[in-house]
């Protein structure tokens, strides 16, 4: 690791050359920290991805692999290199909430044609494959690829593929297959219950699958796993309404958020959502999405489950939006503020100043999120949190963002370091400042000539000399 505690800033400095982010590479000694941030970069000098790319260190060139902001090229040219880092390539960037852009074809050729099992593997289990890439594998040798095709691209399938598939000689394919057709074919739903009883995916197949009012009855006198058994829109509703009053508070909640249900009836029920429960997405709402009349029922019902349910939609209309912003349940207005595409910026910022979930401080992020007028409004403020929003005021004053440099708070002092406001004289001083000097290192606005100083009262060789 670097012998100045500031140092490691410069891997993340966006106006950092070449010559200083390959003195920076050179530090590597086994800790991945600097070489995660120069993997995190937007863009890497070509000279900089050459040297990850032949680093002699495989976790370098694993980082590289990782690397979302990574040139797909670059990335495929990995599978040049030593034949363990085929692994790592398929396995390649996993973003949160995004998918990484895809590799070249010929990438995908050599991944799906590899020895080793694990690495076709986690090729066809990627995100970032791109269809055109797995449609062709419906009709692999390998059933693991069928398998594949099935799970991630039934919908671009022929129905010939398709009728293949579901008769196919392998019964993981066929399992594959039917899941994909369940919802809609009774006997099917059937086949999977049976072959799923001592199995976690039986929840999957009570919840989506076409169920015919023999297996309902019988999965009912069961008795096991009925919160999803009713959870699932085609589970009979006169048997749903019988268990209104079941000792289950999980049952009887499934029973309450029901399709069919009027509100008096949902009403009726006992049934409760704390503020912290945990909900998945109703499927009958997701799967309406595309239908106004649904969500605007669903936004404006005195169910919290439906109101989340609709949250999430990015289609809610934005009438359901605004009813939505003021909902007096905390995880409605979370779900909107992340998932809705006009999700009101003061809504954004009353869940940042406000919200006690920890992703309310991404919020910060979303486009929508207010910057204009924000230094007048917090800079002063006594939360540290609400003094950071001064920073993203455009309208901010280097005089201002050198006094937040001071600030009490470290994450105050810390965003103010490397903002490109602040003057440079300051920049460099707070490079010496162990709390925030890294933080000071990746300001944009310091110049080349105290990056290459910095590093030089490292003690770190300048590999051109």
């Amino acid at each position: 690791m670097a012998a100045h505690h500031a140092v490691d800033g410069l891997a993340s400095n966006p106006a950092a050359p070449a010559d200083v982010l390959l003195r920076v590479l050179a530090l590597y000694d086994g800790d991945d920290w600097i070489a995660r941030r120069l993997s995190l970069r937007a863009s890497l000098p070509d000279s900089v991805a050459e040297a990850m790319l032949h680093h002699p260190e495989r976790r370098v060139r694993g980082l590289l692999a990782e690397s979302v902001a990574a040139d797909p090229e670059l990335r495929a040219r990995l599978l040049d290199g030593p034949a363990s880092d085929a692994i790592l390539v398929a396995i390649g960037p996993e973003p949160y909430r995004a998918v990484a852009p895809p590799l070249p074809d010929r990438a995908y050729e050599r991944l799906l044609t590899h020895e080793r099992d694990v690495v076709r593997y986690e090729t066809v289990e990627s995100a970032s494959v791109p269809a055109h890439v797995l449609v062709p594998l419906a009709g692999h040798e390998d059933p693991l690829f069928r398998r594949a095709a099935c799970r991630r691209v039934w919908g671009d399938l022929s129905d010939e593929v398709r009728a293949a598939l579901l008769a196919d000689a392998d019964p993981a394919v066929r399992t594959a297959a039917s899941m994909q057709v369940m919802h809609e074919d009774e006997e099917r739903t059937a086949e999977l219950v049976e072959a799923f009883a001592d199995d976690w995916r039986l929840g999957d197949v009570l919840e989506r699958g076409r169920l015919g009012r023999a297996l309902a009855e019988r999965l009912l006198a069961g008795g096991t796993r009925l919160a999803q058994l009713v959870r699932n829109p085609a589970f009979p509703a006169d048997l749903a309404a019988g268990l209104a009053a079941h000792e289950d508070p999980a049952v009887r909640l499934a029973v309450s958020a029901r399709p069919e249900l009027s509100e008096e009836e949902r009403a009726a029920i006992d049934w409760e959502v704390g503020p912290e429960d945990r909900l998945d997405t109703l499927r009958w709402v997701w799967d309406a999405r595309e239908d106004p009349d649904v969500l605007r029922r669903c936004a404006r019902s005195a169910h919290t489950w439906l109101r989340r349910s609709a949250a999430v939609c990015r289609e809610l209309p934005e009438d359901c939006v605004e009813l939505l912003a003021a909902d007096t349940d905390f995880a409605v207005r979370l779900l909107l503020a992340e998932c809705h595409p006009v999700a009101p910026p003061e809504l954004l910022l009353d869940l940042y100043l406000n919200g006690t979930h920890r992703a309310t401080a991404s919020l910060t992020s979303r486009p929508r999120f207010p910057a204009a007028g924000l230094a007048a409004r917090f800079a002063d403020a006594p939360e540290w949190e609400a003094r950071m929003l001064a920073l993203r005021d455009p309208g901010a004053t280097p005089a201002l963002v050198e006094r937040l440099s001071r600030d009490p708070a470290g994450w105050v002092r810390g965003t103010a370091a490397c903002d490109p406001r602040l003057p440079v004289a300051r920049i460099v001083e707070l490079l010496e400042d162990p709390s925030v000097g890294s933080m000071a290192a990746c300001n944009r606005a310091l110049p080349v000539s105290e990056m290459r100083a910095l590093l030089d009262r490292a003690g770190v060789p300048d590999l051109g000399a």
